[in-house]
């Protein structure tokens, strides 16, 4: 069975739109621990527009008493600037059990493809490094590349998150679905070759997440933007209770 980790970004967004603390991003966390999910992701931003680094705090504590896991996904290079302390330090002081680094810049919507190693050789592995000597697992967020993947490896990650926009883009015409689905499919083949597990996630829904997980081997995915989505139509309850069973 593969493991759910929710990412409440979206509700914080929705709090956020108003202000004050409703919806409350720590209460509707627990309410998705209670009802089985595996982990909680977060993936803070230094513009602070959803995830606040409270917010970070609070979850930790949660996920801790609940002995579940904890994943800070972002950019690691993200600074401090006004009350954001910095994605690295905010990780540092948190300790997440994993954090899931991807490279996306402060102007972007939202993640929308995976490291480009070769470009960040000494500087990434260093921060690797430095992560997993404070016991903190390292995922790098990549497109289904055997060369990136490989790449990885050599810098010391523990795991790949392989982004599947472009699966979930292809999925209503079915040859474009097959066609990426055996990209995929070899990515995690090569991945689980050099010795990486696998994690996914990005635009994974309930119509398209089981067909994707029926190429085996992915450890994880990571949900938001589509489970907060059908929490408004189907209750935030029965909707982690769908994508539980998507994953068996």
């Amino acid at each position: 069975m593969t493991k759910l980790s929710v990412n409440v970004n979206k509700i914080a967004v929705l709090r956020n739109s108003r202000g004050g603390s409703d919806p409350n991003v720590f209460s509707l966390a627990e309410l998705c621990i209670r009802n089985g999910v595996d982990g909680i992701t977060v993936h803070p931003r230094n513009d602070l527009r959803h995830i606040k680094p409270i917010d970070v705090k609070q979850l930790r504590q949660l996920t801790l008493k609940y002995a579940i896991e904890f994943n800070i996904e972002g950019n690691p290079f993200s600074e401090k600037s006004k009350d954001y302390p910095g994605f690295l330090s905010l990780v540092q002081k948190n300790k997440p059990e994993q954090c899931t680094l991807v490279p996306d810049d402060p102007s972007q919507l939202t993640s929308d493809h995976g490291w480009n190693l070769q470009k960040v050789d000494k500087d990434l592995f260093n921060i690797i490094s430095s992560l997993k000597s404070q016991g903190i697992r390292v995922s790098l967020f990549l497109d289904p590349d055997p060369k990136q993947i490989t790449r990885a490896k050599e810098l010391g990650a523990d795991r790949v998150e392989l982004y599947t926009g472009p699966y979930a883009h292809s999925y209503l015409n079915k040859n474009k679905r097959e066609k990426s689905l055996n990209k995929y499919k070899k990515a995690v083949d090569h991945a689980i070759s050099v010795g990486l597990e696998v994690n996914a996630g990005h635009d994974l829904n309930l119509e398209n997440l089981k067909t994707f997980l029926k190429i085996g081997n992915i450890k994880e995915v990571s949900i938001g933007h589509a489970l907060i989505s059908d929490s408004l139509l189907y209750g935030l309850e029965k909707t982690v209770k769908l994508y539980l069973n998507e994953c068996k």
